[in-house]
């Protein structure tokens, strides 16, 4: 390819996908010094900055999330990563986002410039590549691996190991954890594990020979979406709100959003209300609280822990006890080990069946019988208790226990 092949024009409306796109609202960041005399060819006369934050057509792209980032080498080469500031502007209100101003790093200063569509073609044309650089690694890490896959693990493992096949939400959600087990165990086997794609490649991405955060800068970029991640940013409605994005026009990523949530919640709440028609109904299901708890509990089993035993008493505070806790990685891979490990297999034979019947005289056969009648009574007397125990214990009932050590 030659530099005349490169269209110097990025088109810039899919940044609009972005979850750190959002409309200005009374001011510009301070660490991002744009001026109206920088803007002034592009917004043109008898307008400035400050009227076109009160006319709300000013929208920003904030990528600080890269700052510092852990960066990668590759072929020998250190690799490289930006965490910039774009600044948008639509024209009259309804037409395409343009940017306006570029400033590649977080902290503003004589080494770090805004860059601007008047400046020479090449710096912009680079300037915009450095943002949809860090727009990639961004989808990749956050958009892509943590909430696409990592976050509904958490679902699909919680659904697995609390609700029985019977269980209404069971039905309604197995559809949806389809293969999501097997493509993350994949992907941490073939694309995200040291040596693997990420590391050898991409600067983010989970595609061959291509990776300029690698392994670290990936955990890193997730770790920190985690700190700042909360429901409401998982829910679209609130999302468009809190984002101030909701009368955009053309904004078609919120606008077939919002139509699909819609369908989805509407369906979910007719099924849901057939079950459970009261909060109560909700409070009462053990098995339900039991698969909440799962996704939102991790201390209850955490499988290392990153900082030494206390060596005194009253000395640990709240960021203490969270800094202790293991890492989301390090958890996910455990909680998939164990729901491995823990998994019914098709061919189960409960302690006390014997099908292949090794024994062919009647002695024995009367003791096995004796054996099977004994198990029945204990499952018996372990169900009657269970009724009146809030967390039923259902670990030794006879049915539920393996006749061999087979898994």
């Amino acid at each position: 390819m030659t530099v005349k092949d490169l269209d110097l024009n990025i088109k810039y409306s899919a940044i609009k996908n972005a979850r750190f796109f959002f409309k200005v609202q009374s001011a510009l960041p301070k660490n991002f010094p744009v001026t109206d005399d920088m803007v002034a060819p592009v917004l043109g006369p008898g307008t400035s900055l400050q009227a076109e934050l009160e006319k709300g057509s000013l929208f920003l792209v904030d990528h600080g999330i890269l700052s510092g980032i852990q960066t990668n080498v590759i072929n020998g080469k250190p690799q490289f990563s930006a965490a910039p500031m774009t600044l948008l502007y639509q024209c009259s209100g309804s037409g395409p986002l343009l940017p306006l101003a570029i400033q590649l790093k977080q902290t503003p200063g004589p080494d770090n410039p805004i860059f601007l569509p008047s400046d020479d073609k090449w710096d912009w044309l680079l300037a915009k590549t450095w943002v949809r650089n860090a727009e990639f690694s961004v989808h990749e890490a956050v958009t892509h691996l943590l909430h696409a896959h990592l976050l509904p693990e958490v679902f699909a493992l919680a659904t697995l190991r609390h609700l029985p096949h019977c269980h209404p939400l069971f039905k309604l959600l197995i559809p949806h954890i389809r293969y999501t087990l097997h493509i993350n165990t994949l992907a941490r086997e073939l694309l995200i594990a040291p040596g693997q794609v990420v590391d050898r490649v991409l600067v983010l991405s989970s595609f061959p020979q291509s990776t300029g955060l690698g392994i670290g800068g990936f955990s890193e970029l997730i770790k920190r979406n985690m700190e700042q991640l909360s429901y409401s940013v998982l829910c679209l409605p609130e999302d468009i709100r809190a984002r101030d994005v909701a009368d955009i026009p053309g904004y078609y990523y919120r606008d077939d959003g919002m139509q699909i949530w819609g369908a989805i919640k509407s369906f979910v709440s007719e099924i849901v209300s057939i079950y459970y028609p009261s909060d109560v109904s909700v409070r009462e299901d053990q098995e339900l609280q039991a698969w909440f708890d799962a996704c939102v509990w991790m201390p209850n089993l955490p499988p290392t822990m990153p900082l030494p035993p206390p060596t005194s008493k009253g000395q640990v505070r709240p960021e203490g006890f969270i800094a202790t806790l293991p890492p989301v990685n390090a958890t996910c891979d455990v909680i998939i080990a164990l729901w491995m490990l823990s998994k019914e297999p098709g061919d189960r034979r409960p302690l006390g069946h014997y099908p292949d019947e090794h024994f062919t005289e009647d002695a024995p056969r009367r003791s096995m019988a004796a054996f099977q009648i004994q198990l029945v009574q204990i499952s018996r007397d372990i169900g009657e208790r269970n009724r009146s125990l809030a967390l039923p214990y259902i670990y030794l009932d006879p049915p539920l226990i393996e006749n061999s050590v087979s898994i």
